[in-house]
């Protein structure tokens, strides 16, 4: 009897070590996977976190895996998130994603001049994002690339966009230049959206600001059709050009009928446009018009102005310029 028993507990040694050996095989082997994979993992318990990985091919046998969780859970919680994983990862490897790796991270970028509805579109087709787009108002929201994770909120986006511009505008007030005819940083926003808007050419934002100063301080009208366009869409894209009755409509952005700074900003400005509004360029010119290259012509006259315009009108170009005429 002692004799079988000694038989039966050395088969029983015999097949722990043997499971033992081919559990640490699986565990350790290159896993099933093929190509590069993202998954999401829930927040839950080892044996739902096993199953997951066992769905989405990146691990051959659950159990094992759970097991192995268990057993070196000294090591730290699996987390919940966004992972990617390589072709054939072990599950030694897995576990260490899970506990170590850093989740899949994605960026969004919203470009410098956009106004609240056009931002707000791109949040609503954001994939990864939860959550409604928040109410934005116009000119809050910094242009930038901002890195989430899958599952953040709009809202939270919208916080820390909102945060960012914040800085920027309070930054770029305290290094303002002296003498400026802007009474508040919401002035100085005011007038970087309405540059944004003007030019696309980063070297010109400078000189177009020195403009617009030079007619504020003048008291002349800023005579600025983005401004006109802004108040004819309210803030959606204007799909066709300017007429003479957009310019002849009285409302609150028609630059053309009033003095000043139009009520609020019309796009959110990049970094550089505030800087540009808060900091412009010393210029004698009170005009500016489109050049066909993209740039613009700048002139210190109304004589010099019209030759400009002339030009322009001479490459075939529509009667109704971007920007800078006579008051």
């Amino acid at each position: 009897m002692l004799r079988l028993l000694g038989v039966l507990g050395a088969l029983v040694l015999f097949l722990a070590c043997g499971a033992g050996i081919w559990g640490w095989g699986t565990f350790s082997r290159p896993g099933p996977l093929e190509a590069p994979t993202r998954v999401v993992i829930p927040r839950g318990g080892i044996e739902a976190i096993a199953a997951m990985l066992h769905a989405k091919n990146v691990v051959a046998e659950p159990r094992i895996f759970a097991a192995a969780a268990w057993a070196t859970r000294d090591r730290g919680p699996l987390r919940a998130g966004e992972f990617a994983f390589e072709p054939h990862v072990t599950m030694t490897e897995v576990l260490h994603i899970l506990r170590e790796g850093r989740v899949v991270q994605y960026r969004l970028t919203i470009p410098e001049g956009l106004t609240a509805q056009q931002i707000a579109a791109i949040l609503e087709r954001t994939e990864g994002l939860t959550g409604e787009v928040p109410p934005l108002e116009e000119g809050a929201v910094l242009p930038e690339t901002y890195v989430f994770e899958r599952g953040d909120t709009r809202a939270a986006i919208v916080r820390r966009a909102t945060a960012a511009m914040d800085q920027a505008l309070a930054e770029a007030w305290a290094s303002r230049a002296a003498d400026l005819p802007l009474a508040t940083p919401r002035e100085a926003l005011v007038l970087a959206s309405i540059i944004e808007e003007e030019t696309g050419v980063a070297a010109e934002r400078g000189q177009v600001a020195g403009v617009f100063v030079n007619r504020l301080r003048r008291g002349m009208m800023l005579q600025s059709d983005p401004t006109v366009a802004y108040g004819v869409t309210q803030g959606a894209p204007l799909d066709r050009a300017l007429t003479r009755a957009d310019l002849d409509t009285p409302h609150p952005y028609n630059t053309y009928r009033i003095r000043g700074l139009p009520p609020g900003p019309i796009a959110s400005p990049g970094r550089e446009a505030l800087r540009a509004a808060t900091r412009p360029e010393t210029t004698d010119a009170f005009y500016f018009v489109a050049d066909g290259t993209g740039g613009h012509a700048f002139a210190r006259t109304l004589d010099e102005h019209n030759r400009n315009v002339a030009r322009w009108r001479a490459m075939g170009r529509p009667m109704l310029l971007p920007s800078g005429r006579a008051p």
